[in-house]
């Protein structure tokens, strides 16, 4: 029941979108009409500029701090990772906002800063430079992102395989959200910053 009850207060957590509420307080706007239709900080840089982008990007890391401490606090280790994994789920595919979300970036650096801080440090400088080698954001969140496994594995000790498939499922959420973007990298044609 526990587990239960972490996986719906953290499904709900993460239905609320920073980029849609700040984007509606703001410019009376959905964000998900703009640009890359997605309800996340990156889209909303795009769509209202830096100081929006900048409070989405802090909401959204907020939301899965809070999760992940709710879920430790109910349900120690795996509590966190149970909480971590849904949070990021509500983010990307809240019910609140007819199951179209962002692509969970922010919210799992956010989830993984609480669970093991090395990795997440590790992950986004990654992806900061591959951000700023290719001047692409979803190709420097997408391998940060794929990269977790990978560095879990290196910096996990002992191993801790319940980390290792929490990292691989992040991973793969990941890469699932920037489908759309990875066909456009590999086609030469995804938008730069």
């Amino acid at each position: 029941m526990k587990y239960f009850i972490i996986a719906i207060i953290s499904y709900l957590l993460g239905n609320i979108s920073t980029a849609y509420i700040l984007g509606k307080i703001f410019t009376k706007k959905d964000v998900r009409d703009y640009g890359s239709g997605s309800a996340g900080a990156t889209n909303a840089l795009r769509t209202f500029g830096k100081k929006i982008g900048a409070m989405v990007l802090l909401g959204d890391v907020l939301k899965g701090v809070i999760a992940v401490v709710i879920g430790k606090n109910i349900g120690a280790d795996t509590g966190a990772y149970l909480a971590g994994a849904f949070v990021i789920i509500g983010h990307n595919w809240p019910a609140l906002l007819g199951f179209k979300g962002g692509k969970g970036v922010a919210t799992t650096i956010g989830v993984v800063l609480m669970i093991d801080v090395k990795l997440a440090l590790t992950c986004v400088l990654l992806g900061i430079i591959i951000i700023a080698i290719t001047r692409m954001v979803s190709l420097g969140s997408v391998s940060g992102m794929a990269l977790a496994p990978v560095v879990a594995i290196i910096f996990t000790k002992p191993f801790d395989l319940a980390f290792f498939i929490f990292c691989l499922f992040v991973a793969g959420m990941s890469i699932y959200r920037h489908k759309d973007n990875i066909k456009r990298i590999m086609n030469g044609t995804e938008r730069k910053i």
